[in-house]
């Protein structure tokens, strides 16, 4: 199957945007992500399946968009995709916790961890609000992408982290 791409200069750099051409974004990352995708030899770019995407993503740093509509098409186990589905439900301007979301999908306090994993395992930054989790007691915690573009996003929202 052939991966589709596209890229977008924004203020936490060049987003590298990826599908596999449904129409649905199958990943969003950030350059220096850890765990991000990079462009592969094989992938074709091509702007134009990302339009929509790219249009709400100039809109929400333009702070003219609050909630993404756009097709996703991530994969994960059956237990991420309970927790990516929760991600989903955090509002814009709203933050949560690690123990908030393990409560939100049924699950045990001994799976805040496995929650950790999950978010961190999100291959859609920005569109699945993962820079919304804080620590249970306010601070910042981490991202994939790294706390200076967490704090940056949450600051676009107009949340303010100790």
């Amino acid at each position: 199957m052939t991966t589709y791409y596209t890229t977008l200069e924004s203020p936490l750099g060049e987003l590298l945007l990826a599908g596999d051409g449904s129409g649905a974004l199958g990943s969003l990352s950030v350059p220096g992500q850890k765990g991000g995708r990079t462009v592969q030899p094989d992938w074709r770019r091509e702007p134009a399946a990302f339009t929509g995407a790219t249009e709400q993503l100039r809109a929400y740093f333009a702070g003219e968009l609050k909630e993404f509509d756009l097709a996703l098409r991530a994969e994960g186990t059956e237990f991420r995709e309970r927790v990516w589905a929760a991600l989903d439900a955090v509002p814009y301007g709203a933050t949560t916790s690690y123990g908030a979301l393990a409560a939100a999908i049924g699950a045990s306090r001994a799976a805040v961890r496995a929650v950790g994993g999950a978010i961190g395992a999100n291959p859609l930054l920005i569109v699945r609000p993962c820079h919304r989790v804080i620590g249970a007691d306010g601070s910042l915690t981490g991202y994939a992408g790294g706390l200076e573009r967490k704090r940056m996003l949450l600051g676009l929202e107009g949340v303010q982290i100790q």
